[in-house]
């Protein structure tokens, strides 16, 4: 078997695929020369682009599983699955409504039980594919004031083990666990260009990385390069972030040193 990124021939199917990381990442499925299904509930005002060509745009509620199964029956093929929606705002869990908690585990995990489950055939037909779901560090670590959010990516991240066992070795299902990355919302999170800048020093790598930083992991997991890859966790992190008692240790030796 010839070991590439190319992708040409194949179909890759991507959940909230129309922006943000969603957007780097049907981007760089473009790129490898894949037809691109971006799949979200509102259509955007315009379609990602690469390589002189345009994803395709289903409406669709991948929570909805009657909506997904009709979706999937659709389809003429489908190799790849990107479960990338997914979000939460900042919601400590005795704030808000109970069901706004729940929400945010039905749109983090049951989306991608529910498109994987239904994807998993039509991939069977093709002689195989590849999963990949889009985890994040607050599924790996305490997600203080996300909590609905962290619990449904750890979900994901077992939901992902499991799947890789169950599909084996016709379909291949990993997670990419993604720690900060900077969109067209960054602000929202960590506010004007400043914040984002301090925010990005709290990482190794020294900035938030990129969306089409995540695609391009994405093309990887995908890939033929990645043939015997299953059932894992791949960072994209930028190596974390600094340990609060490195810096107490700093302030603490400055301190000293300025005495």
């Amino acid at each position: 078997m010839a070991l590439t990124l190319d992708l040409e021939g194949r179909t890759a199917v991507v959940t909230g695929g129309v922006r943000g990381v969603g957007a780097g990442i049907s981007r760089a499925f473009l790129e490898a020369g894949a037809d691109v299904v971006a799949v979200a509930r509102r259509e955007p005002e315009s379609l990602p682009e690469a390589n002189g060509r345009t994803a395709r745009f289903v409406s669709l509620d991948a929570r909805d599983a009657d909506a997904a199964q009709a979706f999937a029956d659709g389809l003429e093929r489908v190799d790849v699955l990107v479960n990338n929606a997914g979000g939460g705002p900042f919601l400590p869990l005795t704030d808000g409504a109970l069901r706004t908690h729940v929400k945010i585990i039905e749109l983090n995990l049951t989306s991608a039980l529910i498109m994987s489950r239904v994807l998993q055939p039509r991939m069977l037909e093709g002689g195989g594919g590849s999963v990949v779901n889009i985890g994040s560090v607050s599924g790996v670590r305490p997600s203080p004031g996300t909590s609905a959010y962290g619990a449904a990516k750890a979900g994901l991240h077992s939901l992902t083990r499991s799947l890789a066992v169950e599909w084996a070795p016709h379909v291949r299902v990993n997670t990419l666990v993604l720690g900060m990355i900077r969109t067209e919302t960054a602000h929202l999170h960590y506010g004007d260009e400043e914040g984002i800048a301090a925010v990005g020093r709290t990482v190794p790598m020294g900035r938030l990385g990129t969306p089409d930083e995540v695609g391009a992991a994405c093309v990887y997991l995908a890939s033929d390069l990645a043939a015997y890859v299953t059932g894992t966790e791949m960072l994209l992190h930028g190596g974390g972030e600094r340990p609060a008692f490195l810096d107490a240790a700093t302030a603490n030796k400055d301190e000293k040193e300025s005495r």
